[in-house]
């Protein structure tokens, strides 16, 4: 069987690492994109170390030809594209309503939606011709369930699972796939830079139900998992991984 070619923005840190260095080990073909370049190089690098195929390019999620210089590159590469993973993002700029300015909302925006909407754009229009491929695109607890000083965060995630949806029902025609993944709270720089104090850390792990942050390898193995065949009749879906809290 032919390994699947796998395209990862914001790869070279938190969940998106996770996620490539799993597939990894599934000795799947990646393209690792980020503006990061020697630590990009370097995880291409421990990725071949583990016996994959492993390229990283340079592009901006928010730029429409940095996009499509990847997704190109990505084809040319490998001679198709299975899966992309879209998890390059920001958490803006965290606070009151009151407070927000054009400028933040504009950022976040750029980042998290119109990074998300030029990304499925280039990657659907190669999977609609093969006729398969699975996207799947990094949301947040916080796309279905709002977080105080959290609002322009939480409405750039709504936002992302709407896509999810909306692209999901055009590219089933396809037989393309279109999901998302809703982490809960996560142990990556994110959540370092919103919880600098430790009692805030311990207060938001208290309103986890499994009483704990989650770890980036585990919303990793849920990527992969929807990612692939053994999630072929799942599309149009946003898998919580967030350790029960959107139970609550």
């Amino acid at each position: 069987m032919t390994p699947p070619v796998v395209l990862i923005t914001g790869a070279l840190a938190g969940i998106g690492r996770a996620t490539a260095i799993a597939f990894a080990h599934q000795g799947a073909r990646l393209v690792l994109c980020g503006r990061r370049d020697e630590e990009g190089k370097s995880l291409a690098d421990r990725l071949r170390a583990l016996g994959a195929e492993a390229e990283y390019f340079r592009a901006d999620v928010r730029q429409d030809d940095d996009v499509r210089s990847l997704v190109e590159f990505t084809v040319d590469r490998f001679g198709g594209l299975d899966v992309a993973v879209n998890s390059a993002g920001t958490e803006g700029k965290p606070g009151p309503v009151v407070d927000q300015l054009t400028e933040t909302y504009a950022a976040t925006f750029e980042a998290n939606v119109l990074g998300v909407i030029l990304c499925v754009k280039h990657q659907l229009a190669v999977m609609k011709a093969q006729k398969r491929g699975s996207i799947v695109n990094l949301s947040s607890s916080m796309g279905h369930k709002a977080a105080a000083g959290m609002s322009i965060y939480t409405a750039s995630k709504h936002a992302v699972e709407g896509l999810t949806k909306a692209a999901a029902l055009e590219a089933a025609a396809f037989d393309v796939r279109v999901n998302a993944v809703a982490p809960g709270p996560t142990a990556t720089d994110m959540l370092d830079r919103l919880t600098a104090d430790p009692a805030r850390r311990a207060a938001m792990a208290a309103t986890v139900p499994l009483r704990r942050i989650g770890t980036p390898e585990e919303v990793a193995n849920a990527i992969v998992f929807i990612a692939s065949d053994k999630a072929s009749f799942i599309t149009g879906h946003v898998l919580a991984v967030d350790g029960g809290k959107s139970a609550t």
